[in-house]
């Protein structure tokens, strides 16, 4: 049976034709033969520039930028999507979405982390936004792993670089190789990079370990936990909790009204 997942990116997917071409790739390689993987990013113009990193450093500007996540979520229920997968590192909006949706949710980080928590005792995470390490930080407090981190840490190149490897992969291979293998050295067992495009650009050029340490496929982890969490409620009619400050759905029609209250969504 089909399942249809709505893939929301914190990236203009427009703005990054190599990114976006290799997401494609990824997505039909990892999934079920049934699923189907409905791509969307960012509103065309949401950034001044084709990076969206000097955003997300700023937790105010971050949560602005969460009501797109939001509205997408809203709108992939009404579309009648099976689960909506957050695909970006710092899950913005997370535990909102999901007290608003009845039908799955899955976040990028949260998924990864879970998942190398099964892989190995201690995790680390490399990214190329620096100042993300704050709020990955307090994000693995909030999903209760916070014995498991051993690091969050800078991997020692940007967006850019990324982007530039899609075309020659080797140099920047080596330098995460580097990176690694620091962290291991300090005590990780398992290694999640980060951000989705370095995430897919490593996937694609087979990189899947270092030194024995598992390198995790983040964005094959919340397809794989997007598909089972939609094979639960069909199988055994288990769903997220609806009972508490944090679970229960408003009702649809006052979520409406606020919106257009606010001079958004339908």
């Amino acid at each position: 049976m089909t399942i249809r997942i709505w893939h929301q990116s914190f990236t203009v997917l427009s703005d990054l034709g190599a990114y976006d071409a290799a997401l494609k790739e990824h997505f039909k390689r990892v999934s079920r033969p049934e699923t189907e993987i409905v791509m969307h990013g960012m509103r065309e113009g949401t950034y001044r520039t084709n990076y969206p990193g000097n955003d997300i450093r700023h937790v105010g500007i971050q949560y602005l930028h969460g009501i797109q996540f939001v509205e997408a979520g809203l709108e992939a229920q009404r579309d009648g999507f099976d689960a909506y997968a957050i695909s970006s590192l710092p899950d913005p909006a997370l535990r909102e979405i999901r007290s608003l949706l009845t039908i799955p949710v899955v976040g990028y980080g949260e998924s990864a982390m879970l998942t190398a928590c099964l892989l190995g005792m201690r995790f680390s995470v490399l990214v190329f936004i620096s100042e993300l390490a704050e709020l990955l930080e307090e994000n693995v407090r909030r999903y209760g792993l916070r014995e498991r981190l051993a690091g969050v840490a800078d991997v020692g190149f940007r967006f850019a670089d990324v982007l530039s490897g899609f075309s020659d992969p080797a140099p920047l291979i080596e330098r995460f190789r580097t990176a690694a293998r620091t962290q291991i050295a300090q005590g990780a067992h398992v290694i999640i990079p980060g951000e989705a495009p370095l995430c897919v650009l490593l996937a694609k050029h087979g990189v899947s370990s270092v030194d024995g340490v598992p390198v995790l496929d983040s964005l094959s982890c919340w397809i794989k936990h997007a598909e089972m969490l939609v094979d639960l409620k069909r199988q055994s009619n288990i769903t997220a909790c609806r009972k508490g400050y944090f679970h229960e759905p408003p009702a649809a029609d006052r979520i409406a009204e606020i919106l257009k209250f606010y001079g958004r969504g339908k």
